[in-house]
């Protein structure tokens, strides 16, 4: 007969394993981060690597293929941004010039107003930027190892990719044998829905980014400020990064507009117009598109980001949203870890309701009665 351990010991070993998991992933995150980009990349491939095997190439091959293809269309992005802030720089005196006069304006009103006597503005301007320089040695240490680390990650993360895709039934059979818990159809079952829910939430934030990237090239292209179609895309991209993401998209060319235009109002207007499509994409366009693929908890959500943000930087920013769907789905397969993914999960209209509490006792109250029959 097994040993019944009380529930508070239970509960505090769950409590370190938890801990030490976090603390773990936090050290190994150097590994981690390329290896879940590469497991959503490789999702993403899958439906051309498959195509490519039908057509009967060998899975070798098809994996190859499959990853140059994504390497090609990622590079070819990042040569988009890098030239066209190549091309923008080119353009970078004229626009410190603008920049100064708007300085220049920016004092003589403190001056007007607030009193602020000539040149002390410059003066604490200068103080901050003193501050700041003493940690410069530190800052390009970061810079530097951050480039390095993104070299090795440009290498890895394609290795990775092809190996997930090349060896996908091989993994697919150690989680068969490895999850004893449950049987090999749930197991399966578990593996395709956690595919089809990363694949429709990948391919529609394709579509939703593709969409706003027109709607805010449009709005910069009427107001006539220059590289809309850089801004846009950019701005659109930015998306991946939740919340922070968005500011920084329309930061960017409301800066460049008041550097450029003649008229402070043009700055104002990019805000406004990107605020406008943020607005469409956040209640029309991302819920008619990705819908209820990912329906998570949005107070889940919020804490997620939060998490994978502290825990890998901006990797685990973008990581965030489909992880957790991820484990929402792994937590179904048993009934001990059911209860967190309904956590996770999105409440229903009857948890909103104003006698919802009522209605809760009694379909608890009926359980009850159901299991003790």
């Amino acid at each position: 007969m097994e040993k019944q351990y009380p529930s508070s010991i239970i509960l505090a070993a769950k409590l370190i394993v938890l801990c030490l998991t976090i603390a773990i992933a936090y050290f190994l995150k150097s590994v981690l981060v390329p290896l879940m980009f590469a497991l959503v990349i490789s999702i993403m491939l899958f439906p051309l690597c498959n195509f490519l095997e039908r057509v009967k190439l060998p899975r070798a091959a098809a994996s190859i293929i499959s990853v140059i293809v994504a390497t090609l269309i990622l590079s070819g992005l990042m040569y988009f941004i890098v030239h066209q802030v190549i091309v923008i720089g080119r353009d970078g005196q004229d626009i410190a010039v603008n920049f100064g006069n708007i300085y220049d304006s920016i004092q003589k009103w403190l001056e007007s107003t607030v009193g602020l006597e000539p040149g002390e503005l410059t003066n604490r301007i200068r103080e901050q930027a003193q501050k700041s320089l003493s940690g410069v040695g530190k800052y390009l240490t970061s810079v530097f190892s951050s480039a390095g680390g993104t070299l090795a990650n440009g290498i890895l993360v394609p290795l990775y990719t092809f190996f997930f895709l090349y060896y996908r039934d091989f993994f697919k059979d150690f989680l068969i044998q490895a999850v004893k818990g449950a049987s090999a159809s749930k197991v399966v079952d578990t593996i395709s829905k956690i595919y089809h829910v990363i694949q429709s939430y990948l391919l529609g934030l394709v579509m939703v980014m593709g969409i706003v990237a027109v709607l805010n090239t449009v709005g910069l292209l009427v107001m006539g400020l220059e590289y809309a179609w850089f801004f846009g895309t950019l701005a659109a991209i930015l998306i991946l990064i939740p919340y922070i993401g968005v500011a920084i998209g329309s930061l960017v060319p409301a800066l460049f507009a008041l550097a450029t235009m003649d008229s402070p109002w043009y700055a104002l207007g990019v805000i406004g117009w990107f605020q406008v499509v943020q607005f469409l994409e956040g209640n029309f366009i991302t819920p008619n598109i990705v819908g209820g693929k990912v329906s998570l908890n949005p107070l889940v959500a919020i804490i997620s980001l939060l998490l994978g943000g502290m825990l890998f930087g901006l990797g685990g920013l973008i990581l965030a949203i489909p992880m957790v769907a991820v484990m929402k789905i792994i937590f179904e397969m048993t009934d001990a870890t059911q209860p967190f993914s309904f956590l996770i999960g999105e409440p229903e209209n009857d948890h909103l309701k104003k006698d919802s509490y009522n209605k809760l006792l009694d379909k608890h109250k009926l359980k009850k009665d159901d299991d003790v029959e």
